[in-house]
Order: C-alpha cells, then structure tokens, then sequence
C-alpha cells in the first residue's frame, strides 16, 4: 500500500475505522454478538480439559485466585491493546497495524506484528483442527455405544486406532475446517454471527446439564475440593508461570482472531465493559468446565490425567460405567466441538480477511484457497501420530514442533510487541478515544506499559525452557 493510500485511510479515521471500510467489511449486529464471538474464540479445548486439572495439581483455590490476578492484570489488559488495534485500524491485522503505525509516526514495519497474527491463526489451525475431528469423531463413537462396559484398554485402543489411522484422522479434521470455512465464506453477519448465536448458547446449556448430572452423582463435593480447597503450599514459581501462561493462551491472545473481531466492533461500544465481559466469561466456563468432569471422573474411581488422555480416554471410560452414559457421552462431546469450532472461526478469519481486502478475492475465493493451505499443512499433524511418528525435528514430531514454534515463540512476542506497540508507540490521545476515560484507562495504561511485558516476558522464557 502507498504513503498516498494510506494517508487516504488515515484521513477517513476519527479515531477509528473508515467509513468505507465497515461498509465493505460490516459490523457486528450488537455488543452481545461480539461478546459471543470474542468468547467462542476464547472458549477452546484448553478450556475443557487443561484448566481444571492444573488448577487441581496447584493448589485448588489458590491457583484460582493466582489465575484470576493473573487475568486482571495481564489477559485483560492485552485482550483490550488486541481489540483496540483492530477497532481503531479497522482492518485485518497486516492492515490494521501498517494504518495505526503511519498515525503514530513510526516504521510501516510493525504491519509485521499484524503479519504475524495472520501467520499464527494459519499454523496453529492447521494442528488444531486435528484434535477437533477427533472431537467430532467422538460424538458418533459415543451415540453408538462402543463406550458402554468398554474396559479401560479397549478405550485406549479405540483412541489409539484414531489416531493411527491417517485417513480417519484426515477425514475428521476435514468436516472440521469444510464446517468453519462455510462459517467463514458467509461474511460477518450471515456466518460468524448466526453460528456464535447458535453453538454459544448451545454451549452454555450443555455445560450446565452436565453441571447437573454432576451433581447427581454423588461426587459433587469431592470434585469441588479438588479444585478449590486452597492448598498454598503447592503454589510454586512454577505455578505463577503455568497461572500466567494459561492466563495469556485461554483469552486467545496473539492470534489475530481477537484484532480481526475488533475490527468489527463499533464505535459506540464500550471497549472495556465489553472486554471485562469476555475475560469474565471465559473463566467462568472453565470453572465450570471442572465441576462438571471431575464429580464424574471420581464417581467412577477414575484419576484426573492431563492432556487429551482425560478426554479421549479416562472420560469415555467413565461414561461407558455411569447411568444414562451414552446420552452424556454425546452431549459431552457436542460442546467440546462447539468449544473446537468457535476457535477454529476465529484462526480462520484473519487470513480469509486479509486475502479479502488485500487481494480483492471474495469471500468464497479467500476462503477456499486459505482452507486448502491449511488443509495441506494439517497433514504433518496427521502423520505425526502415525506413519511419520519416527521423524523428529530437535526430538520434536511435526505436531509439536509447530505447536513449539507459535505457542512458544511467536505468539508470546507478538503480545509482547503489542503491550509495547499500544503502551508506548500509539499516541496517549489516540489509546484514550479507545478504552474511554476515568480511572479504567489509567490503570490500563499503567498496566500495558510495565506489568503486561514483564509478565509476558516470562511466559515466553518459561515457554523456551530458559525459565522453570
């Protein structure tokens, strides 16, 4: 883009998005639709399955309440520099950043920050939309009833099977991201926003049913403790590094998916009362996220593991030995893939958006090409947990090693980069139109200019090794 066309942009903002740049791009509908689409991005499998069991494994309640400090002073504040930079420059997030940095007066090179939320949502959906199939997969596994009095080995080598199986796996992660590109190609309000409108809501009354079933079993109470009772003792440096690592991945921050939905918010809508919004509701789904599978992991004298192993393998075990199992089984892995799917939209969206106004391609085109690089590069995901199990970068299989490279590396700079881009290159006036005025935007600003890079910093040297 040219210095003219840019100053052209530039000229159209007052102190936001261009007229003709929401008219082409649209809007959301309402607040409540963004604070569904932010949440639904937020909201992931990490919320599901991760969450609950390091909270058990630090402390219960004080690593609840470690997280929560954590998110008011670190998510928070960069979920609002994220959306910020998208609603002001009113644009994919290559675009976005090179408009914010001519106003600002510094180097169109920081359009490489906005590059590189594009580039994130692009890898991390091509390993992401894996884990989802098998999600998917699941629902159908467990409506037929292969859980039921299944023992422990024969669920792990149901698990085992998927994942060995190249084609199932392909097959699976391809209904995943044919579902989110069609999301995609529709456009803000025909796509995203009827699907938000419909797996959301569906989301939340799944979680509360299985609340309830929880609670039915008997169990309810051990499964409280487990999370909550406040063990200070087990809080370590360490768990301070896990509470902020969780805090920044579980708001979705870094990916572009969050600049992108900015950049369809309005004008008229209060930036932080919306954002505190978001923040809140992803901790509360998962808090109760925990209350609702470890009652039933315990009813069943099942441990709590980590990772996929809890919702693949130690929770189907449990549903194939509990009353009306089968039915909990499927609604269990209905949320979980509207968990995946509302993710999946939103790594989606920033290349889709930037082939759009960059290239000019529709909506249908961008989204197409898009998929099918995706879809390519989701092969090497699929191979590591079979026929390319044995071939290792750095003793890292190709799933991990892209995992390795965005949530390690690329992601944590990029917030690292976006603190000091909107604490100390955007303009104080520029920020303040923004976030609003009063004591909100001053305890902001502190935070974004010295607590969110040092808290960031050490999420990115935990995440390397060089800090444990």
């Amino acid at each position: 883009m040219s210095n003219k066309s840019l100053s052209a942009d530039a000229a159209c903002f007052e102190g936001g998005t261009s007229a003709a740049a929401t008219g082409k791009r649209g809007l959301w509908s309402s607040r409540l639709m963004f604070i569904l689409a932010a949440t639904g991005s937020a909201v992931g499998l990490g919320n599901i399955w991760k969450f609950p069991y390091i909270t058990g494994e630090n402390g219960g309640g004080a690593f609840v309440l470690l997280y929560l400090g954590c998110i008011a002073i670190i998510g928070i504040p960069l979920l609002m520099a994220e959306i910020l930079i998208g609603r002001r420059g009113g644009r994919n997030p290559a675009g976005s950043m090179e408009v914010l940095a001519q106003e600002a007066g510094v180097s169109s090179r920081w359009k490489l920050l906005g590059w590189a939320g594009v580039i994130t949502g692009f890898v991390l959906l091509s390993f992401y939309l894996v884990v989802a199939g098998w999600a998917v997969s699941y629902i159908f596994t467990a409506g037929s009833g292969a859980f039921n009095g299944a023992t422990s080995d024969d669920i792990g080598g149901l698990f085992g099977g998927l994942v060995s199986d190249p084609v199932a796996s392909t097959a699976w992660g391809t209904i995943v991201l044919a579902i989110t590109a069609t999301i995609i190609i529709k456009g803000v309000k025909q796509g995203l926003e009827k699907a938000f409108s419909i797996m959301m809501p569906g989301l939340f009354v799944i979680l509360l049913l299985l609340v309830g079933y929880s609670v039915s079993t008997g169990y309810f109470g051990q499964g409280v403790e487990f999370m909550f009772n406040s063990d200070f003792s087990k809080l370590t440096g360490t768990s301070v590094l896990i509470a902020l690592g969780h805090a920044f991945f579980s708001l979705s921050l870094a990916g572009g998916g969050m600049m992108t939905y900015g950049s369809y918010l309005s004008k008229d809508v209060s930036l932080s009362k919306t954002v505190m919004t978001v923040g809140v509701l992803d901790t509360v789904v998962a808090l109760i996220a925990g209350l609702a599978i470890f009652p039933i992991v315990f009813a069943n004298g099942l441990e709590p593991g980590a990772g996929p192993g809890l919702i693949f393998v130690t929770l189907p075990l449990a549903f194939g030995q509990m009353p009306f199992g089968q039915i909990v089984g499927v609604l269990f892995f209905v949320m979980l893939s509207f968990a995946a799917l509302t993710s999946a939209i939103s790594l989606l969206e920033p290349a889709v958006s930037w082939m759009t106004e960059k290239r000019g391609m529709s909506r249908l085109k961008a989204g197409v090409l898009t998929s099918a690089g995706i879809w390519v590069l989701s092969l090497g995901s699929v191979f590591s947990f079979n026929i390319w199990q044995n071939y290792t970068l750095f003793g890292k299989t190709f799933f991990d090693t892209l995992d390795y490279l965005t949530s390690g590396w690329i992601m944590p700079l990029s917030g690292l980069a976006m603190a000091i881009f909107t604490g100390w290159i955007m303009t104080r006036a520029a920020t303040h139109e923004e976030v609003g005025d009063g004591w909100g935007y001053r305890i902001w600003r502190f935070l974004i200019r010295y607590i969110v890079p040092v808290g960031i910093l050490a999420v990115f040297l935990h995440a390397i090794g060089a800090l444990d």
